[in-house]
């Protein structure tokens, strides 16, 4: 056998790939901000409608708490859809990456006061009670693909460097294999 040249011998061949354009460009993120910025359209609409005539019901202590769950809801929520537009934005290329770090430090996203810390959350409104859990969720799944993506960028994937790749070097040796077939 002779000495054959290999891809899987150049450097330039294997790529890291970056988690955070993967993800931005894959259906989980597309997904993922569907659910949110529904999330947030629904909250708008109970909040302005259904939920207004609700509190005006309620029992002054459990209206206390509606007001300021619904403040707290609604900041949760800006939060979510500002993250979500700031990948969307950088997926887009509206923004640097370094845009993207400094929009991202602005952001609270928290994981603190869930409903079994609100006092009277049995007796809000039920649909306020759903959007409030459904936040907590997406907050809760936002916050670990935030702290993946900042892992990752973090040890350097946001940018390409060569690295060893085994599935790089193998999926190489079947494209040299098909093109030698092919003449």
């Amino acid at each position: 056998m002779g000495s054959k040249s290999s891809l899987r011998d150049e450097p330039s061949a294997c790529v890291t790939i970056s988690f955070g354009e993967r993800f931005a460009a894959s259906e989980q993120f597309e997904a993922v901000y569907a659910q949110g910025m529904g999330l947030v359209e629904r909250t708008a609409a109970y909040l302005d409608g259904a939920g207004r005539q609700e509190a005006k019901q309620l029992k002054p202590n459990v209206a206390l708490t509606y007001s300021t769950e619904s403040m707290r809801l609604t900041a949760r929520l800006l939060d979510l859809a500002s993250w979500l537009l700031i990948r969307r934005s950088l997926r887009d290329g509206d923004i640097t990456q370094e845009e993207a770090r400094r929009k991202r430090a602005r952001l609270k996203l928290r994981t603190s006061g869930r409903p079994s810390h609100i006092p009277n959350f049995n007796e809000l409104p039920e649909q306020l009670q759903q959007l409030i859990n459904e936040s907590f969720a997406l907050s809760d799944r936002i916050i670990r693909l935030d702290r993946s993506l900042e892992q990752v960028t973090a040890t350097g994937d946001a940018a390409p460097r060569p690295s060893k790749n085994p599935v790089a070097a193998q999926i190489a040796e079947l494209q040299a294999a098909f093109n030698a077939a092919i003449r």
